[in-house]
């Protein structure tokens, strides 16, 4: 399964859970799909697609910057994002 297709199945089921919801403000899962090596630029993980900054931020992000950094990752990896439930 390539990088792109775990990214996007892992989105689909923080999708299911709830955690892209407008107002939501629980835990959201991390975008980690266990591929955790950096592009030959650095300019993001070749399996999250997160960037630097973006994974060392995550830890103390609350959920709506985490909700920002899934859809940058998302967009980064060309993947369509997820409706937002309103």
């Amino acid at each position: 399964m390539s990088d792109n297709l775990l990214l996007e199945a892992r989105a689909l089921d923080v999708q299911a859970n709830g955690h892209f919801a407008h107002g939501y403000d629980g835990v959201v899962d991390s975008p980690c799909v266990n591929v955790c090596k950096m592009t030959p630029d650095r300019s993001h993980c070749e399996g999250c697609f997160r960037t630097i900054d973006e994974i060392r931020a995550w830890s103390k992000a609350d959920a709506a910057a985490r909700q920002v950094i899934w859809m940058a990752a998302l967009q980064r990896a060309g993947i369509e994002l997820p409706k937002v439930v309103a």
